[in-house]
């Protein structure tokens, strides 16, 4: 289907009433009565993804709250806006989710936060508390980033069935290095399905981006969503500020943006590895991971000044370039990296117990995986072939050639694969864009980021892809929502852990390489005395 074609049958959709086109993304608005056949035409019928929606309080501009659903046509490179809006006395709009089971989550989290109702469909709390007051959402341009409405105790249990053993794996679990909870229901020793309560942690990071920090400011606490990959998140927000400004960042910053996300892939997926021997009982192979993780970590800390949290990215570039004076020792770091890393990982998938544990448990098949619209490594592990890198090449991506490992049995083994392959085409990366380095600025002194423009980025972190949106306003974003990885891989667990032993539970959770606090985004807590007050915003802890 050409891109023309596209766009005549999304204009053909009864209740569509404007299509804007851009390079990457369509910008479609729509009557309510048009988003479901919109949502078929897109993702049952063009085989799109589902990326995320979003929800926007815009009483102050149109009188009206907003949903912003994001589809994803992979094989195109396109993404497709779809805006809807919903009446600010009554807001209400139909369920998407029956079409688009991957909607689950980010509906009911514009429930919670704007109290936008969504008809068709079963409505639980996702994100706020159980004892969190009726009425009251956060992320309303009304309520105030550092109001504390008093809460009452309620308990979190899910379910209490008598007839079925229960195991609770959380909130807090050797297993688990954040708060979750997981509640399995048992059959002996089989688990026959599984109910997750998340969102136990928040710092408020849209809410206060919204509020009170410049766009300049926020790429700073971008990078604090994750202590892992939190270089991505703000890659991905700097991208996004950028494209609605249309500032043309210089090409050798986008190689130094390139390079070092390249870095915090590699070391991500050797502390992945190290936690699941460590979950295999294989402390060896934990132990001689994160060895040569280290000489990863001193690279990054070469190239950027810092081990972790380098305060690299400006919007319009990066503010600290890379010596290639040390591009000898930078080569010799990752040969060495290489070699044992190879070793390793041969002596590590030769072992019958590893293999033992990993083939066969976990199971997501790709119907399931495409249904639920999962990323990264996991999506990779079950046939399907997403990459943001490929599908939507930005900084300096499209001057390195590099393969997509993708395997077909979407088990344990298949994402322990998917990962152990990533790390040697992330090496490769690294030294050809190393090779290829432009001369020039590292920088856009001057740019003005005009008001009222939507914008979408995406960057593939090593759980897989980011997403920031962003609407722009007065000195600072007026809507700003990310979406981690871990946000659209939850959800699949329910399928992998369905019919699998109660033993390799803990394994399959640590598969998707759950990132908690990038997920989550509800509560600080200030405890005094005996009550607790909740400080409540929008963001990625």
């Amino acid at each position: 289907m050409s891109f023309s074609d596209i766009v005549e049958r999304i204009k053909g959709v009864r209740g569509v009433t404007e299509v804007v086109t851009s390079r990457s993304a369509l910008f479609i608005t729509a009557t309510a009565d048009a988003l479901k056949p919109l949502a078929m035409e897109i993702y049952q019928i063009m085989g799109g993804f589902f990326r995320t929606c979003i929800g926007s309080d815009e009483r102050s501009i149109n009188n009206c709250f907003a949903i912003y659903y994001i589809f994803g046509l992979d094989d195109r490179g396109l993404n497709i806006v779809v805006k809807v809006y919903a009446d600010s006395k009554k807001p209400e709009l139909p369920s998407i989710s029956d079409i688009v089971p991957a909607s689950d989550w980010c509906e009911m989290e514009a429930r919670d936060l704007f109290g936008i109702e969504f008809t068709g469909r079963a409505s639980y709390r996702l994100i706020l508390p159980h004892g969190w007051p009726n009425g009251v959402h956060p992320l309303r341009k009304d309520y105030s980033y550092d109001s504390r409405p008093v809460t009452r105790a309620v308990s979190e249990r899910l379910t209490l069935v008598d007839t079925i053993s229960t195991v609770p794996i959380g909130p807090y679990h050797p297993a688990l290095h954040e708060p979750e909870y997981f509640e399995l229901y048992i059959e002996g020793e089989r688990v026959i399905d599984v109910k997750y309560r998340g969102f136990h942690v928040h710092r408020g990071i849209e809410k206060l981006g919204e509020s009170k920090l410049t766009y300049q400011q926020v790429n700073f606490i971008a990078e604090r969503i994750c202590g892992i990959c939190g270089f991505e998140h703000s890659t991905c927000y700097a991208q996004v500020v950028e494209s609605a400004a249309g500032i043309e960042v210089p090409e050798r910053a986008k190689f130094i943006r390139s390079i070092v996300l390249e870095i915090e892939r590699i070391h991500s997926h050797l502390l992945w590895v190290g936690v699941v021997a460590h979950l295999l009982g294989y402390d060896a192979g934990f132990m001689h991971t994160w060895r040569i993780r280290e000489h990863v970590m001193t690279l990054a800390e070469l190239l950027t000044g810092s081990r972790k949290m380098y305060g690299l990215n400006l919007i319009g570039g990066v503010r600290r370039d890379i010596d290639l004076s040390k591009k000898e020792k930078i080569l010799e770091v990752l040969d060495t990296i290489s070699k044992e890393y190879i070793e390793l990982a041969s002596l590590m998938v030769s072992i019958p117990q590893v293999r033992m544990r990993l083939k066969g448990s976990g199971v997501l098949y790709k119907e399931d995986a495409r249904k639920l619209s999962v990323v990264g490594p996991v999506a990779r592990a079950s046939g399907l072939r997403r990459d943001v890198r490929k599908d939507l090449p930005y900084a300096a991506y499209r001057y390195a050639s590099f393969n997509v490992p993708v395997y077909d049995d979407g088990d344990n083994f298949s994402r322990l694969m998917v990962r152990l392959d990533e790390i040697k085409e992330s090496i490769s990366i690294v030294k050809q864009l190393l090779d290829q380095m432009p001369p020039g600025p590292i920088k856009v002194e001057e740019f003005i980021v005009p008001e009222g423009v939507v914008a979408i980025s995406a960057v593939e972190a090593p759980r897989g892809e980011d997403v920031h949106f962003i609407i722009t306003g007065h000195g600072r974003p007026f809507r700003w929502r990310v979406r981690a990885p871990t946000y659209q891989n939850i959800p699949a667990l329910k399928h992998m852990l369905k019919d699998q032993p109660l033993a390799d539970a803990p394994l399959t959770i640590a598969s998707i390489d759950p990132c908690f606090s990038c997920t989550d985004r509800v509560l600080v807590i200030d405890s005094s005395g005996s009550k607790r007050t909740l400080k409540l915003g929008w963001g990625l802890g």
